[in-house]
């Protein structure tokens, strides 16, 4: 379970209460989250299949960007392409997967499924940030792609201003 501050944070970048957060996945170098990691079942007993979440509202914004550019239709090109790219991107799917997998409780209806379109589509660069920040470098390839096209999100500080003591349901 997150500390209290990770979650005021979390609700602060959101923009609403987090929902089902099992932990932080990511940093953002100013030391706030960046991924949440959340339940594979919503406490409404919903199965949730994005297992990272990226939450600082900056990256997500620049992340949005690039896919208004059609940075998504690129790489699903390349993926017919370039059977090496694709054998990695299939890789990503799996160890996402797995991960997912390690977590209790099992959740059934979404085995298989991954997020961001892995295994066979780039459909979403928010869900292949945050893997790639959450699993770190070499492990999801557009992830990392779509991480060096992004500027220093953190370099003009927190994106958000933590309060020192919670302050109850935030925001």
């Amino acid at each position: 379970m997150p500390a209290d501050r990770d979650l005021t944070a979390l609700a602060l970048q959101l923009g609403r209460p987090p929902r089902s957060i099992a932990g932080v996945a990511h940093r953002c170098p100013c030391g706030l989250p960046d991924v949440a990691e959340t339940e594979p079942r919503l406490s409404d007993g919903t199965p949730f299949p994005t297992l990272y979440y990226l939450t600082c509202p900056r990256a997500a914004a620049l992340t949005g960007t690039l896919e208004a550019s059609g940075l998504m239709r690129t790489m699903t090109k390349r993926l017919g392409e370039d059977p090496a790219l694709a054998a990695s991107y299939r890789g990503a799917h799996e160890a996402y997967i797995a991960r997912r997998a390690s977590r209790p409780p099992s959740v059934p209806e979404i085995a298989g499924v991954s997020a961001g379109g892995m295994p066979d589509r780039v459909k979403c660069l928010h869900a292949l940030v945050a893997h790639a920040l959450a699993a770190g470098p070499g492990v999801n390839p557009f992830g990392d792609e779509t991480l060096a096209l992004l500027e220093d999100w953190w370099a003009a500080g927190p994106c958000v201003d933590v309060p020192a003591e919670p302050v109850g349901n935030v925001p």
